[in-house]
């Protein structure tokens, strides 16, 4: 059977038979050109696919486009809303699998699979076909999340994270990616700026609507939220015809498609950082818990991880441009700041994001949903930060002031935050909190913008690419080390603060169990004085790095991004 671009292809060459044109290979002359509009919108509606070489570019309009923004909204949405909506349930997650020594790995088996997958996804997007692409990372997204929701173990639920992750993996540059494909440049920023803002209700509705699932029906329904909007993108993109906007040439076999994948998707590369990555993250994690630091496993793991990380190096460099994170691009000043900028930045809101409603739930005794509202100064501020601070580096030129400032409030506010204990007032936690949205808005996209004006065109995607994979990754260290952090202080400040009480007792109770095995009293508050404690000491980690992100900042140069708009125009 017949494709209908084959078919057309069929017909127009009997057509041209008819006309004694013997060498159809030959373009042909002008005088041949399709004599009907009817006949000239069937040429132009030929799929990408096709063997022509010539052809204009393919863009779709009206209910297909339509389709497939809804499609992408919704996954995007599905994407933010599973970064903000754990935070209200780890703490009855914890509980339940008396697991609070895992709380690190929820976000860091996440990131770091993200991570790990995340450069290759823009090959794998330029080899195959984009539409197919996303939906197969799409259903691997949706299998981690299944995985998650059905959990029946600590360790279950942290390798559905993990699949989920690399699910995300290619659905952060594929929407973007599908954009781009499908409308003309002229349409494409106004279609982003739509996918954006609707995605950004998944950051707002995230802790609210974990919060009312954790407290009045069950914390898995975090996760299986995502299957049925899953097959509301299924049925809608299914049915729209992505076009491929390249030149093909003959069409590739998929054998030879498949080749060319692999030679370029630098699989060993891949490999090195995952195991550098894995070691370093399980000598953080089992460091000063499960075993001492001076025991040869946490050595090494140590040993193994710098190891792993000086082969992944070497062979990085040995690839060149072919690499997973090409050395040009990221020894450019303005990239390798940026990227400890950004990551140093998101790693601390993901911290927040985690421990936060642990010390909403666990110390001042909130329920799930009452976490999530708690939550919302720091989201709103964020949110309205971000979009001020757009408007005005668009209207005034320069990004560099915006960074700095970012730094200085998201720094001190964390260092206040590590004030928090079991009397904080609500006007501390919440304008603590307004500080550290409002400068982590303000700073947040400026990394991206400093990548975008300072390099060439070329080098914008792969820069870009490189800014997500530091987020991801200093994200998965951190949060890994915020976990070690917080297991180690709660055993020694329970010892110190309520030498009566077993110290396992209260981490294996979870962050909501802890009334549950302490009765109330004297020794309940020196518990809870305790757990607060070992909150802070969370906190510190986001302030050391956030003010060491004042050191690189600069590094971001100094450009007023309006020359730059003007010189591309003209």
């Amino acid at each position: 059977m017949q494709s209908p671009s084959q078919q057309a292809s069929s017909t127009a060459l009997s057509e041209n038979e008819r006309h004694g044109i013997g060498d159809t290979s030959l373009p042909l002359p002008e005088m041949a050109a399709p004599n009907s509009k009817e006949e000239e919108t069937k040429t132009r509606e030929i799929s990408s696919d096709s063997s022509t070489d010539d052809l204009e570019p393919q863009w779709i309009s009206g209910l297909p486009l339509v389709n497939m923004m809804v499609a992408l909204s919704i996954v995007m949405f599905l994407v933010l809303l599973d970064g903000s909506i754990i935070g209200t349930a780890i703490p009855r997650i914890t509980s339940e699998f008396h697991s609070l020594e895992d709380v690190g790995w929820y976000g860091s088996a996440f990131q770091l699979a993200s991570a790990a997958l995340g450069p290759l996804t823009g090959k794998i997007y330029a080899t195959c076909d984009k539409k197919w692409t996303f939906i197969w990372f799409f259903a691997i997204f949706e299998v981690g999340s299944l995985l998650c929701g059905v959990a029946v173990s600590s360790n279950m639920l942290i390798v559905g994270r993990a699949v989920a992750g690399m699910g995300v993996a290619g659905l952060q540059n594929g929407g973007l990616t599908i954009v781009a494909s499908a409308v003309s440049l002229q349409r494409r920023a106004s279609l982003n700026g739509i996918l954006v803002g609707l995605s950004q209700l998944g950051i707002v509705m995230g802790p609210l609507i974990g919060g009312a699932f954790t407290s009045y029906s069950t914390w898995r329904w975090c996760f299986y939220i995502n299957l049925p909007l899953g097959a509301v993108v299924a049925v809608a993109l299914f049915f729209v015809r992505i076009p491929e906007q390249k030149a093909t040439g003959k069409s590739e076999r998929l054998s030879a498609k498949a080749r060319a994948l692999i030679r370029d998707l630098d699989l060993l590369g891949f490999t090195l950082l995952t195991g550098f990555a894995i070691e370093l993250l399980l000598a953080l994690q089992w460091g000063g818990s499960s075993y001492a630091w001076n025991s040869s496993v946490v050595i090494g793991l140590l040993c193994g991880a710098a190891v792993t990380l000086v082969l992944f190096l070497f062979w990085e460099h040995r690839k060149g441009d072919e690499a997973m994170i090409p050395f040009s691009i990221m020894t450019k000043r303005v990239v390798w700041c940026g990227c400890l900028v950004y990551g140093f930045l998101m790693a601390s809101l993901f911290l927040l994001t985690y421990y936060l409603p642990i010390y909403f739930q666990s110390v001042l005794n909130a329920t799930a949903i009452l976490s999530g509202v708690y939550t919302l100064p720091n989201i709103l501020a964020q949110l309205a930060a971000a979009i001020i601070s757009g408007l005005l580096v668009g209207r005034l030129g320069y990004y560099l002031p915006w960074s700095i400032a970012s730094a200085i409030m998201t720094s001190i506010s964390t260092g206040l935050m590590s004030t928090f204990d079991v009397n904080t007032p609500a006007g501390k936690w919440v304008g603590y909190q307004i500080l550290f949205g409002a400068g982590c808005g303000m700073g947040i996209q400026m990394p991206i913008l400093a990548a975008q004006n300072s390099l060439a065109a070329q080098y914008i995607p792969i820069a870009i690419a490189t800014l997500i994979f530091a987020q991801n990754m200093v994200t998965a260290i951190w949060l890994t080390i915020a976990s070690t952090i917080f297991e180690n202080s709660l055993r020694t400040l329970i010892v110190e603060y309520a030498p009566s009480v077993d110290a396992e007792v209260v981490i294996n109770a979870g962050a909501t169990g802890i009334r549950d095995v302490v009765p109330a009293g004297p020794v309940l508050t020196q518990v809870l004085a305790a757990y607060s404690k070992a909150i802070d000491n969370t906190f510190y980690l986001s302030t050391a790095s956030l003010a060491a992100s004042l050191l690189f900042v600069w590094g971001t140069g100094w450009k007023d991004i309006r020359k730059k708009k003007e010189t591309s125009l003209s």
